[in-house]
């Protein structure tokens, strides 16, 4: 197996830089050296796109009681959605159900279009951690595209740091709420690998160097609160951490749809099994 190099961004004095990490200190390649818990942190990839498989892990599709389709299907976040680790993510005011969904994050490295499965391992420049946030007061107008529920800003978190040489079978994946384990599962469990992911994407759809591919998350997705501390832990990748905060202003009510609270959207805030347990969830 190859040995693995950890490159994050960071800002430093002032201005973005690119850094790589040896042990606990971030290097420049002007010398200057950072230590890793101090750095302000910056998503470490500048991806064109960023494109989301919807199921793909075999505990979230028991968990909600359905099936696989035969392929994977998807949906896009915007660039603006971007956020790193130690980042606030924003819960705007006047919304209640944001859930988080760690993640693994494929970082494209050379130009891809029309490859095989078998090819696509060549065009992936590394991984980061990936926390692919949602936001399900929207879910009753955008559960088509996912736009607003997965795509307002801060509501996806990468990092710390982009990892090459990584091989992503057989790695556990952890989400923790406040130090508490709250998802728990390895990569064998996907019915999709990484290297599928990108060759079936790039069949009509040209992946551009530091384009990210989000590759799915396990069971238990559940809502956060303002003051959380949400951290996603990937075997061989790194800890990205993030904090949940109240937006300063209520999301517009003079134009658009609005938050809602439909069956819908606390079945899937709370796991699909809310209202068989009797009491309803808390609200914060």
């Amino acid at each position: 197996m190859s040995a693995t190099r950890e490159f994050r961004r960071i800002l430093l004095d002032g201005a973005p830089v690119d850094v790589v990490r040896e042990g606990d200190v971030l290097r420049a390649g002007d010398g200057r050296e950072v230590p890793a818990a101090a750095a302000v942190h910056l998503p470490p990839v500048a991806p064109t796109k960023i494109i989301a498989v919807h199921l793909n892990y075999r505990s979230r599709v028991e968990e909600f009681g359905t099936k696989l389709p035969p392929a994977p299907t998807y949906f896009q976040k915007p660039t603006t959605a971007l956020n790193a680790h130690g980042g606030a993510v924003v819960r705007p005011e006047g919304c209640k159900w944001l859930n988080y969904e760690g993640e693994i994050a494929i970082v494209i490295g050379r130009t891809a279009r029309n490859v095989s499965p078998a090819e696509a391992g060549a065009y992936i420049r590394g991984y980061t951690v990936a926390n692919d946030y949602g936001l399900h007061d929207f879910r009753d107008t955008d559960a088509g595209s996912m736009l607003r529920v997965k795509g307002s800003d801060t509501l996806c978190p990468l990092g710390p740091g982009l990892v090459e040489g990584w091989d992503f079978r057989g790695k556990t994946l952890r989400t923790y709420v406040n130090g508490e384990v709250k998802q728990e599962a390895n990569t064998d469990e996907m019915e999709w690998d990484m290297h599928y992911l990108v060759a079936d994407i790039a069949r009509t759809i040209t992946l551009h160097p530091g384009d990210v591919l989000l590759s799915g998350t396990p069971a238990n997705s559940r809502t956060v609160y303002p003051g959380d501390v949400v951290e996603v832990e990937v075997e061989g990748l790194g800890r990205l951490a993030n904090h949940i905060v109240t937006g300063p202003t209520a999301v517009r009510t003079d134009v658009g749809a609005q938050p809602s609270e439909s069956e819908e959207v606390l079945s899937t805030a709370q796991g699909g099994d809310w209202e068989f347990r009797g009491i309803r969830p808390p609200r914060r």
